[in-house]
């Protein structure tokens, strides 16, 4: 995966612990046997000392799996109250006549080990669709599963989501309210089967904040339309998707309950949790050999910013000409054409950057003269920067993807191998 530089914000230290940073949580991850390998965990567990004010967004696919339809049923039971996450991968658990009662029994089995309602359990599956997931794995690992809970276990629980990711992704930042010291960080999942059409692959964030759910609710959902929202691997939205953030109030702050400075100091940390797990995700695409990051400045309304940065890195066309180090940049105008989006072509400017340096290659409608040579050079580099100007207002966005190169068809062309 491309090593990428996590972005500085005032205020917000980044810290190790990733979804254990937080004060009360502790998590787990080990080999159940969903997975034939045994090095290679497949279930995890997130667990919370006390109960959560909980809040989550879902797939917008019509096809949702059994995980997602449980956990919908489960919040709205519990009135957004959650306790613990549990999670499996190597088979979804989608399109199964009986998933819908294995996810139900596998809450209920969680919270026997855990003594919490089952309605407290956020479930989630990761893996192939539509392939029979018995309960025996789960009935057999639950107890060593709960019994190994700690408040180090973070790795095992990220490392027990990974499918073809080839590195875990985990990141927690500390920060102030009022006086009292605070944590939020998270885990995700995912490398292929990403398009963004929420939620994009699995996603758990933890924060000891006290915050009512109706808020963090908000905050989730602004804030997936300009993370994981604006994310593009290969253009399939999974059946999967899903984000939660469960708070347990355990920093001791007066819980946030309208909308104020404490409320946008929350949110800063869920952003900055959830646009760098967003770029981790890019970075680690399936067969991919170069991060990019197209950023729209100039636009009327932040959906006309975001609709052209994201047709740009959803280009199968960009995505391969980047691959190939060429300098094709009439794939990159194209996009930018195309965007859902009311604009005109006559002002925008295009720029191709990387730590190489930058190179301008369309102002005002047309294609600007440029060096080749110097243009390869800039693509050379594993982290391309595409800057797009549309001059036409004063919003900006950013959408984040890969190259589309050889081995990503080798990997699905033998995934269930």
């Amino acid at each position: 995966m491309t090593t990428l530089t996590k972005e500085v914000f005032e205020g917000y230290t980044y810290v190790e612990g990733g979804v254990c940073a937080a004060k009360g949580f502790s998590a787990n991850g080990l080999n159940c046997g969903i997975n034939p390998d045994k090095e290679k965990n497949d279930l995890g567990l997130i667990f919370s000392r006390v109960p959560c004010q909980a809040a989550a967004v879902y797939t917008q696919n019509k096809v949702k799996g059994a995980p997602i339809l449980v956990t919908q049923e489960n919040l709205k039971k519990s009135e957004n109250i959650a306790s613990a996450v549990i999670v499996n991968s190597k088979n979804a658990n989608t399109c199964n006549p009986n998933g819908t009662e294995l996810a139900e029994k596998v809450c209920r089995l969680t919270a026997r080990e855990l003594r919490i309602a089952p309605e407290e359990v956020i479930i989630a599956s990761t893996g192939v669709i539509g392939e029979p997931l018995p309960l025996e794995p789960f009935e057999r690992a639950m107890p060593e599963l709960v019994r190994g809970l700690s408040e180090d276990g973070n790795d095992r629980a990220a490392t027990a989501i990974m499918t073809t990711d080839t590195v875990k992704k985990e990141v927690a930042v500390r920060f102030k309210i009022g006086e009292k010291e605070c944590f939020l960080g998270g885990m995700a999942k995912g490398s292929g089967m990403i398009h963004p059409n929420m939620a994009t692959t699995l996603n758990f964030i933890t924060t000891d904040v006290a915050i009512h759910a109706p808020l963090i609710q908000e905050a989730l959902s602004e804030i997936v339309k300009i993370t994981y929202n604006c994310l593009s691997v290969d253009g399939d939205t999974s059946t999967n998707d899903m984000v939660s953030v469960m708070a347990n109030g355990e920093a001791g702050n007066e819980e946030i309950r309208e909308i104020g400075a404490e409320y946008e100091i929350f949110r800063q940390a869920l952003f900055i949790v959830m646009e760098n797990l967003t770029k981790m995700l890019a970075a680690d695409g399936e067969g991919a050999s170069k991060f990019l990051e197209c950023t729209c400045e100039g636009a009327v309304d932040l959906d006309m910013a975001v609709a052209v940065a994201k047709s740009v890195i959803s280009s199968d066309l960009v995505k391969t000409a980047m691959f190939g180090e060429d300098a094709n940049c009439g794939r990159i105008f194209c996009a930018i054409g195309y965007a859902n989006a009311d604009f005109t072509m006559d002002k925008v400017e295009v720029t191709l950057a990387s730590e190489t340096g930058s190179v301008l290659v369309y102002k005002d409608g047309a294609v600007v003269s440029h060096s080749e040579e110097e243009a390869a050079k800039i693509l050379a580099e594993d982290k391309i920067y595409i800057l797009v100007h549309l001059h036409q207002g004063k919003v900006s966005a950013k959408a984040w993807g890969c190259d589309l190169t050889y081995d990503y068809v080798k990997i699905n062309g033998e995934y269930r191998s």
